[in-house]
């Protein structure tokens, strides 16, 4: 997918509860996506923040990420037995696209699949954890062999690196394809709703998740 990320943090709040700007700028982003957004269902009652949306060339929005739990903020992996670690899970919704020409007419956009929403949620997963014992000026290096990784991973979902899992989506079960990894889980799957779904997450068990519509995005915000 040729997308541009657009991140944004947990909305920040003024004195007296009014949402400062940056957060209205976040949350009209998801506002703006002529798709519904997935994040966890109602079993799941912890905290819920927006992240970012990814949109296309033209500026449409083409998917975006809702985090669950403990927004990380620690993004070395040490490794250390017994130390605390953030537990949380991300979903990343995707809109089932065709592939189709790009808005301006010079390019061809390629389709969306259950494979676009595994790799967002892989590289997602690898945005927050990466080996502590690893020098700073190695990183980048290893950021690329890694998300190179993810794509391989995610362009062979039939794969050993995978199982089936079935979750609730909308109270209905599906499957969805899933894999752990030493940084934690990435799934993936579709549902009936015009768009893919992808989550990834650590310290959270994947098997007691269950994903619905979100019914108001901007309360998240």
């Amino acid at each position: 997918m040729e997308t541009t990320s657009r991140v944004g943090a947990q909305a920040p709040t003024a004195e007296g509860g009014q949402q400062l700007p940056s957060a209205r700028r976040t949350v009209d982003g998801y506002l703006q996506a002529p798709f519904p957004w997935y994040g966890l269902d109602e079993a799941f009652t912890g905290p819920r923040w927006l992240m970012q949306v990814g949109t296309a060339a033209d500026g449409a929005v083409e998917h975006g990420s809702i985090g669950h739990g403990d927004e990380p903020s620690v993004r070395v992996e040490t490794g250390v037995v017994g130390e605390p670690r953030e537990k949380f899970a991300v979903v990343v919704t995707v809109a089932a696209q065709p592939s189709r020409r790009s808005a301006d007419g010079t390019g061809l956009l390629e389709a969306t699949s259950v494979s676009s929403a595994a790799w967002l949620a892989g590289v997602g997963l690898l945005s927050f954890t990466w080996p502590g014992q690893m020098d700073h000026s190695l990183r980048d290096d290893w950021l690329d062999q890694q998300t190179e990784t993810a794509w391989a991973l995610a362009d062979d979902l039939d794969g050993p690196e995978w199982s089936k899992l079935s979750l609730p989506v909308d109270g209905v079960a599906a499957s969805f394809y899933y894999r752990e990894s030493e940084f934690g889980w990435v799934l993936a799957g579709t549902t009936d709703a015009g768009v893919h779904l992808g989550a990834y997450g650590r310290g959270m068990s994947a098997y007691g998740l269950g994903f619905a519509v979100v019914k108001d995005v901007s309360a998240y915000a």
